[in-house]
């Protein structure tokens, strides 16, 4: 699933291409998961201008003069420039703009989720000025989840998923299953710091390596998560644990805390 660091540059590169420019066209081949109907949708934003596509959370929202179209791509939605009638296989939707180019939304299991309006979310964005020691040690104080969970739970902070959260919590050396409220002060002010500055370096690395991108996951520079590091940077070597379909990346080095 693409997390912050990949929709940050998906959005700026979209925005670059896209705004400014009038919806011409809108399919939906697979209208599961629209929040309202196809006409509505093609009423709605026909003939409107674009004016910003912009990241929230994990989604990717594009702002016309009254409405957003909110594209979340789930585990494996992907994003495609495409030419004429030429539309993309497992296609949820399409758009074409008035200059010319048209956008497409896959998913091959039909759980990428487009929708009008979304409801906004009272979760804080894990790059928001706002996420620093102090609100994250009232987050922490009463919960007896693991602290990945915390990192994960989109309902308390949005942006960062299981890939990002291992090498958050590898950066600071705190154990993905220590319990939250357990944590000390000097590690919660650790923990934020590693936030900013391993999903700011992530993004400058995509920026480096795939300037271009709209859709994928690219993971070439992560130091712990992924089925081919054996090590760390520093030695350790790279432990796994799975819960249902979710795999954890850890070492040794990080501290548990319970």
């Amino acid at each position: 699933m693409p997390e912050l660091p990949d929709l940050q540059l998906f959005s700026e590169n979209l925005h670059q291409k896209l705004a400014g420019k009038k919806i011409t066209e809108i399919k939906v081949p697979v209208t599961k998961n629209l929040n309202v109907t196809q006409n509505m949708l093609q009423t709605t934003l026909l003939n409107q201008q674009l004016h910003a596509v912009k990241r929230v959370g994990k989604e990717l929202h594009f702002e016309f003069d009254h409405h957003v179209l909110a594209l979340h791509l789930m585990l494996h939605g992907e994003l495609h420039y495409f030419e004429a009638d030429d539309l993309p296989k497992f296609t949820i939707l399409a758009m074409g703009f008035s200059n010319g180019s048209s956008l497409a939304l896959s998913d091959f299991q039909k759980m990428a989720t487009p929708t009008l309006n979304p409801e906004p979310s009272a979760a804080l964005d894990a790059l928001s000025e706002e996420i620093n020691a102090d609100f994250f040690t009232k987050l922490l104080q009463d919960s007896k989840a693991t602290i990945k969970n915390i990192v994960l739970d989109q309902k308390l902070i949005r942006g960062i998923g299981n890939a990002y959260a291992d090498e958050i919590l590898w950066d600071a050396r705190i154990s993905p299953f220590s319990i939250a409220n357990k944590i000390p002060a000097d590690q919660v002010h650790t923990l934020v710091k590693s936030i900013k500055s391993v999903l700011m370096d992530a993004e400058k690395q995509l920026k480096l390596a795939h300037p271009d991108i709209i859709s994928g996951e690219y993971r070439e520079f992560l130091k712990i998560h992924g089925p081919k590091i054996k090590n760390s940077p520093t030695g350790a070597e790279v432990l796994i644990k799975k819960t249902g379909s979710r795999k954890t990346y850890y070492t040794s080095e990080q501290e548990l805390f319970t």
